[in-house]
């Protein structure tokens, strides 16, 4: 069928003469528009959801590319520099091992101990108890606990915190539990001071 033909096929064509439940009856021309249109459709709707999940493909490629360069940028910092970090662990350690050094290789108890009741009883606080718990070994050290109970006014316990912070000995404070009295406006307070000393078994390996 020549151009001229489907050009006076279609003249005479009218779509309300079209039966959709008999296409096997369609005229030729009209069968060769609707497969071309259906063919045009097909391949519009693969192109566009490939090229999608192309473009999608891609995105994600981008940011994996970006994440890539930016590790290996540290990486190759951190290679430049590594005799550097070496260099300083090195310093780190020595002035390390030079602290825990300086602390003394016994906890002196009965001095900290007449230290902490002083401080107390300076503050104007009642103690109730000063005792010793099980010692806690750490790599380099060994850690001394002491549980002490009190009782006094509000200023009296903030006194007596702040003057054993500031013990010549390295003692540190930890688990406060500070509760009303009943009577007399006190208030009793349940806090544990840790010492520390040198971990004899470390020089010795």
């Amino acid at each position: 069928m020549n151009v001229s033909g489907l050009t006076e096929g279609l003249k005479d064509f009218d779509i309300n003469d079209l039966d959709f439940k008999n296409a096997g009856s369609w005229p030729l021309v009209i069968k060769i528009i609707v497969w071309a249109l259906v063919l045009a459709i097909v391949i519009f709707l693969g192109y566009y959801f490939h090229l999608n999940t192309l473009l999608d493909e891609q995105e994600r490629e981008s940011k994996k590319e970006v994440q890539l360069k930016q590790e290996y940028e540290g990486k190759a910092f951190k290679a430049a520099n590594l005799d550097v970090y070496r260099k300083q662990m090195e310093e780190m350690d020595k002035s390390f091992g030079a602290l825990v050094r300086q602390l003394p290789k016994d906890t002196e108890v009965p001095g900290l101990l007449e230290d902490i009741t002083h401080t107390g009883l300076g503050s104007g606080l009642e103690i109730d108890s000063i005792r010793l718990l099980p010692e806690q070994n750490a790599e380099f050290y060994v850690e001394l606990p002491i549980e002490i109970q009190v009782r006094g006014g509000y200023h009296d316990l903030g006194s007596f915190v702040s003057g054993v912070a500031s013990l010549p000995r390295i003692v540190t404070l930890h688990d406060f539990e500070i509760t009303p009295m009943e009577s007399g406006g006190l208030l009793a307070m349940t806090i544990t001071a840790k010492t520390y000393r040198y971990n004899d078994d470390v020089e010795a390996q």
